[in-house]
């Protein structure tokens, strides 16, 4: 009898040889991108801990237990790196093909928010209530459909190698695709996830390389549409009021304009360093509404200072660094436009939100990625680490 022993449980080669194909050089776990995933990982842990002191004493929201919210991000977190490793095991090639199936269901469930279905959260009907405290907020998973659709359509006959870039009949049809879930979202009306959304396709609309008129006539035609949504009074009171603030932030300053100046008092507060945490005295004494959702930044401000909310950024700066290279990487047009698409999205987000808190850009109330809570929010930025780490993944490998 063989006295020969192996490790970890006995199962010789057979073990050794499933461990090699993990870990040998060309392997999945090789070729991730492991500088993205840690950033990315440390901006949601990070945002745990904010998100616990801005919730752990409010007990008209967390249901009397001060874990309530971190339990729930961090549920939201594992799921999100599920959801990651689920989309860079399809990989975004195969995900190519289900894109109408995708795109049919987020537009449907989209849909769904403007019937009895639809509940309001904060004067915006955007969320679909699941049951048990859960809800869905369907805006974010179309950015991703978006993304993914406009892609196909633009990269299709490029990447066949029948023309060099998309012709006009394409971009047309790119644009009509992205059109539906985005008048959808304005009846809602959900005007930060309709700005986003717009920045997609100017995004994704460069990467392609249509024609710059397309981007130019885009631009004309958004101040356009503004001005009319403005006029026919298609926006409700609160987001005009929102506006209002911010052209004139002394205007209200009890009403409309206290999120914003609370949150401008508790960054301001925080010096260098921050007052430390758990102890900054607007977060703890509940000045900041909405503190652990839109306005997380200022918890960052406040506590940890200016070296705090500097390290978010920078490692957002990652995230859209490490982004910019597997765009630029790509030997595919699909994969750089789907790739420009998510540095669109994460980069306009994470600047409106940021800039709202400081004043410097209007309440639209978006979350910043990966920090703020929000579980649809986690889902969908983590699906969007999934498919840049397929695009490097599956990018060929040189010799």
């Amino acid at each position: 009898m063989s006295t020969h022993s192996y490790p970890l449980g006995g199962y010789g080669p057979q073990r050794r040889s499933a461990w090699s194909k993990i870990t040998t050089r060309g392997s999945v776990a090789w070729r991730l991108d492991w500088l993205l995933l840690l950033a990315a990982t440390a901006l949601s842990c990070l945002g745990g801990v904010l998100i616990y002191s801005a919730t752990r004493n409010r007990t008209e929201i967390n249901q009397g237990d001060p874990y309530y919210f971190l339990y729930r991000h961090a549920f939201s977190f594992a799921v999100g790196l599920v959801l990651m490793a689920v989309t860079v095991w399809l990989g975004h090639r195969r995900l190519r093909g289900a894109v109408p199936v995708l795109y049919g269901l987020s537009l449907l469930l989209t849909l769904l928010v403007l019937t009895p279905l639809g509940a309001t959260i904060n004067g915006q009907r955007a969320w679909i209530q699941l049951g048990a405290g859960f809800s869905l907020q369907p805006a974010e998973l179309t950015k991703i459909s978006v993304i993914l659709g406009m892609a196909m359509l633009l990269a299709a006959r490029v990447d066949a190698g029948d023309r060099e870039y998309p012709d006009h009949r394409t971009v047309l049809q790119a644009l009509a695709m992205a059109a539906a879930p985005i008048a959808v979202i304005l009846m809602m009306p959900d005007l930060g996830s309709v700005m986003v959304l717009v920045l997609i396709v100017l995004g994704v609309l460069l990467a392609s390389g249509a024609s710059n008129r397309w981007v130019v006539g885009l631009v004309t035609a958004g101040a356009g549409g503004a001005v009319l949504v403005w006029a026919l009074g298609v926006l409700d009171e609160y987001q005009i009021n929102r506006f209002a603030a911010f052209a004139n932030p002394a205007l209200d300053p009890s009403g409309v304009g206290y999120n914003t100046n609370q949150a401008r008092i508790a960054i301001g507060s925080g010096g260098l360093t921050g007052k430390g945490l758990f102890e900054g005295t607007q977060t703890t004494g509940q000045f900041v509404p909405e503190q652990q959702t839109d306005f997380i930044f200022s918890v960052a401000g406040e506590e940890l200072g200016f070296v705090g909310g500097g390290l978010i950024i920078a490692l957002m700066g990652v995230v859209l660094w490490r982004a910019c290279r597997i765009a630029r990487e790509t030997t595919e047009l699909y994969g750089t436009i789907v790739a420009s698409g998510v540095i669109a999205w994460l980069a306009f987000q994470t600047f409106e939100n940021i800039g709202m808190t400081l004043g410097i850009m209007p309440v639209a109330g978006l979350p910043l990625p990966f920090v703020s809570f929000g579980g649809t929010s986690m889902f969908a930025t983590w699906i969007a680490i999934g498919l840049l780490q397929s695009i490097k993944v599956q990018r060929p490998v040189s010799a």
